[in-house]
């Protein structure tokens, strides 16, 4: 049997943890300018309409009385941190799939901890004892059940599919519930009379297929209770980034390098801090029309300076045509090896002798923000940002 557990509101709960007087109150925490996201939402604000990812000037048009606050990641992650030690004393299997949530294998711990569901209520009272925070939890026999199942009675809910009750279920589950299933597919599935999951089975697998490709064949499988994902108890970071949405759209190249270096020293501090190397540097843009691009270059040897990065970052940059103005720009990096990995000698070494000494010069930095403080040293180029 698997357990979701899926903290409740989290962000704003731990706002509020922190501040009681904004308990009960329309509280999103995400930006505080009107070009702003917001980031989480609490219950409360979720009564109006306001959602994750929606622009801060129309949740504020949708509750004139909202609240905002800043987010503060170090405490989210602290608290993170704490919830996933208590979850690892229920098994050793336990997959964190974000900040909030994760996934827990118990099949054979029921001489440990009881059956499934004296499990689940077990760790809801350990979160709650520990970090003051409800949680959600679902019971499936699989991951995909599992999930759906957390989302069902939020918050503070707990909810079982035992293994002989999931092909009622799966008859009578929307289609728009399940993962994968966005805007345009649900409504090339609605068009074939496809309203929930236990529908996909009247239809052939060719049929589905020429329709929606792989994920036809996958909406098979969950229709049939079959997802074989297993609960992987750690998976490395894929990526690295750091993004800002700026106060006014713009087509400055100068204001674009500044934000471009300050997001590359925080994603190199980043690759430092994993003791990991990228082997790609990204370049994300949007646009005033909210139109996204990327752009991307590998380089020939594995970086975690954040001097390297920036260089590549801004040469992408400059590559870029500017035909509309800019509301968000960010840097990212990918894949990672591990820094003791060894790789092939250029036959030109003063390049990379270069890129090893900005690496420690970047490291003597970072030696000393964390002991006197972030920003105790900053670039002069930036000092004005």
């Amino acid at each position: 049997m698997i357990l979701h557990i899926d903290m409740d509101a989290f962000f704003t709960s731990v706002e509020q943890l922190g501040n009681p007087e904004l308990r009960g109150k329309c509280l999103i925490v995400g930006g505080l300018s009107n070009r702003g996201v917001v980031a989480a939402a609490s219950y409360e604000a979720r009564k109006y309409g306001i959602r994750s990812a929606m622009p801060t000037f129309q949740a504020k048009q949708k509750c004139p009385d909202i609240v905002i606050v800043p987010p503060n990641r170090r405490r989210y992650s602290e608290i993170s941190r704490k919830i996933m030690a208590i979850l690892n004393d229920f098994s050793p299997i336990v997959e964190q799939v974000s900040i909030d949530e994760a996934y827990v294998d118990i099949t054979g711990c029921e001489k440990v901890h009881g059956s499934p569901e004296q499990t689940a209520v077990k760790i809801k009272t350990r979160i709650k004892e520990g970090v003051d925070l409800t949680c959600s939890i679902g019971i499936a026999p699989n991951k995909f059940l599992a999930k759906i199942a957390s989302d069902i009675e939020k918050p503070d809910g707990l909810t079982i599919i035992a293994p002989d009750k999931t092909t009622a279920f799966i008859a009578s589950l929307p289609i728009r519930k399940v993962p994968g299933v966005g805007k345009v597919t649900h409504g090339q599935l609605n068009q074939i009379g496809i309203k929930t999951l236990g529908d996909v089975r009247k239809y052939s697998k060719t049929m589905l297929m020429d329709r929606l490709g792989i994920f036809g064949n996958r909406l098979i499988e969950l229709s049939r209770g079959i997802d074989a994902s297993p609960v992987i108890p750690y998976t490395p970071a894929k990526s690295v980034s750091s993004e800002e949405t700026l106060s006014a759209d713009t087509t400055d190249r100068d204001i674009l390098e500044k934000l471009i270096l300050k997001q590359s020293e925080a994603v190199g501090r980043q690759l430092r801090k994993s003791e990991a190397k990228a082997r790609k540097v990204i370049l994300k843009i949007k646009h005033s029309d909210f139109k996204q691009c990327t752009r991307s270059i590998t380089l020939s040897k594995a970086t975690q300076s954040s001097e390297v990065i920036y260089k590549k970052a801004k040469k992408l940059l400059d590559a870029y045509t500017i035909k509309k103005r800019i509301r968000l720009i960010g840097v990212g990096a990918s894949g990672f090896i591990p820094c003791n990995t060894p790789e092939q000698m250029s036959l030109f070494e003063s390049h990379g002798k270069q890129n090893a000494n900005w690496e420690k010069i970047d490291k003597a930095v970072d030696d000393i923000s964390r002991k006197f403080g972030k920003g105790i040293i900053q670039r002069a180029k930036l000092r004005d940002s």
